[in-house]
């Protein structure tokens, strides 16, 4: 078995692919892509992904971008049913909160990221209205149980953790949101946890 994903160290996305496969103990050969000097808009990545995008996972003949679809993959194919499960409800469950990590997540605290980190051009009080809001409906939720969805870890804490975890990044606190930080400690605590830099 010979995994290959195209990285970035910094990157959350790129993380959240490191993270799942070191809680499953799937061993990734890492590509660094130095993204400041465009080689994510140069072959061999826009060959893998026209999207120049990171991260992207080669195996084998299967080359796959998008962080949430690559956990889907790794969870499918080597963490079964108590990562990513099958039946009807719960898999929707989950992909709801894939799609939390790609939206209120990505537009939330990982745009005061980009803003106060790198100086990427953000509507900042947009992104902070946004943190706010979601890390409420987060609070609301992980008050009455330890993990997003299942009552046990899936790939749904280890899409949406990063950015959360990350959020003194983009100069903002898990203050006055005990239940997410919580969660953070205890996904921070599973076997296998790898972390990342400012992690």
């Amino acid at each position: 078995m010979s995994l290959t994903l195209y990285d970035m160290d910094l990157s959350g996305n790129c993380y959240k692919v490191r993270l799942l496969s070191a809680l499953l103990g799937v061993p990734l050969t890492i590509v660094p892509v130095d993204l400041a000097a465009g080689d994510h808009l140069r072959p061999p990545i826009i060959d893998l992904n026209p999207f120049g995008e990171l991260p992207v996972l080669q195996d084998g003949d299967v080359v796959l971008r998008d962080s949430q679809a690559i956990l889907v993959y790794i969870a499918r194919k080597w963490g079964g049913e108590a990562w990513l499960p099958t039946d009807p409800a719960g898999l929707a469950h989950v992909c709801e909160w894939l799609m939390v990590a790609e939206n209120e997540i990505a537009r939330g605290p990982n745009d005061c990221r980009l803003y106060e980190k790198f100086g990427d051009a953000v509507d900042i009080d947009l992104a902070r209205a946004k943190t706010v809001r979601i890390l409420d409906l987060m609070e609301s939720r992980l008050r009455i149980s330890s993990w997003l969805v299942l009552e046990r870890p899936t790939v749904a804490d280890v899409a949406c953790m990063p950015y959360v975890a990350l959020i003194h990044e983009g100069g903002l606190t898990l203050r006055g949101h005990p239940s997410v930080a919580a969660w953070v400690d205890r996904v921070k605590a599973l076997p296998g946890f790898a972390g990342m830099p400012g992690l």
